[in-house]
């Protein structure tokens, strides 16, 4: 028997009563579907009021969607049974200010229906996992950000679920703290859990992730594995090679239909997309030229991020001319924005 997924939403929409009276009404998220396999980290990207945190709170039963199924494991999100098998930690999560981290992580476990056996081993574990068994004793109204964003995390994965949803966990950490929590969701999946998070620190997310969902206005603009979005975007390559100055005019005249430019070394050709690259490669040291680099120049994720965006194709070059012009004219067909504010007014 195969074993369902743990997330799967089939055109989901979202809608909000907004304005005076609540008469009007603003479009959150539109016909989005996303599934999510096991053993897989995913990230969610997009702009302020794009809709991610709709999104999430539709994952966890927080809030429902207007239309659509999100169905956990196989199940609809409001079985209780399916949302056991889920962690989650908010953007911005509520701490009670006078327990301790420790009474916090007892009452977790109790919110979670794990059995008194056990407890005290596994909130130790939690709070040492996290870098907080110091602070276990002292109340959380004295933790700072990055503590109380430990503890909340220690809180969505005490009772060890299979999926686990983080709502901006890395932000507002100091270097340190961002390298504990992606190594603790790396440990997730090596222990085979599913990860799904929404960040905007693109380096964290092009270190985790296995896929990418880009979310603009509500919409999802493009999703897959990050090698699979970013191959398309190769430009051209760029190859250094170490020579005297006087050797420029045989570069030249050799390989007429490329880029020469000087450096300090020597000199940088620009191969254009659609050129042999090997068999320039081969006349290069056939001329006894030394190949100090090969380096393509790729489409990034700040790019591809930038360029839904501004509403520019993911094929746009990175240079800001390029994104002000695709700013400036979106192409047809590009749905429309909720009122000014709408989004952000559900998007917290």
């Amino acid at each position: 028997m195969t074993e369902p997924l743990p997330l799967e939403l089939s055109h989901v929409h979202k809608r909000f009563k907004t304005g005076f009276l609540s008469l009007r009404t603003a479009t959150a998220v539109t016909d989005l579907s996303l599934a999510l396999r096991t053993n897989e980290i995913v990230g969610i990207l997009g702009p302020n009021g794009a809709g991610k945190t709709t999104t999430l709170k539709m994952v966890t039963g927080l809030i429902f969607p207007t239309a659509g199924e999100v169905r956990l494991f196989g199940e609809p999100v409001h079985r209780r049974a399916a949302r056991a098998r889920m962690g989650f930690l908010p953007e911005n999560p509520y701490f009670y200010d006078y327990l301790t981290a420790e009474e916090f992580l007892h009452m977790a476990c109790g919110l979670a229906d794990m059995p008194l056996a056990g407890r005290q081993e596994r909130v130790t574990a939690m709070l040492k996992r996290l870098g907080i068994h110091h602070a276990r004793a002292l109340p959380m109204r004295k933790f700072s950000k990055g503590m109380l964003q430990r503890a909340g995390l220690a809180a969505a994965l005490i009772h060890d679920p299979d999926l686990v949803i983080l709502d901006e966990p890395l932000s507002g950490l100091d270097p340190i703290g961002r390298r504990d929590f992606r190594e603790i969701i790396l440990d997730l999946k090596r222990a085979g859990k599913t990860v799904l998070f929404s960040s905007h620190i693109l380096p964290d997310v092009e270190d985790l992730c296995d896929r990418v969902a880009i979310i603009v206005k509500g919409r999802l603009r493009e999703e897959g594995a990050l090698t699979d979005l970013l191959e398309h975007g190769t430009r051209n390559t760029d190859i250094e090679v170490r020579c005297e100055p006087a050797r420029g005019e045989l570069l030249a005249r050799e390989f007429p239909t490329l880029d020469c430019a000087s450096t300090l070394a020597g000199f940088r050709l620009g191969v254009p997309v659609g050129e042999n690259l090997q068999e320039l490669l081969g006349r290069l040291i056939a001329l006894n030229l030394e190949i100090v680099s090969v380096r393509p120049h790729r489409l990034s994720l700040e790019d591809l991020f930038v360029a839904h965006a501004e509403g520019a194709p993911p094929e746009a070059p990175p240079e800001r001319e390029a994104r002000d012009e695709g700013a400036k004219s979106a192409p047809d067909g590009e749905p429309k924005s909720a009122p000014d504010g709408a989004n952000q007014e559900v998007e917290s």
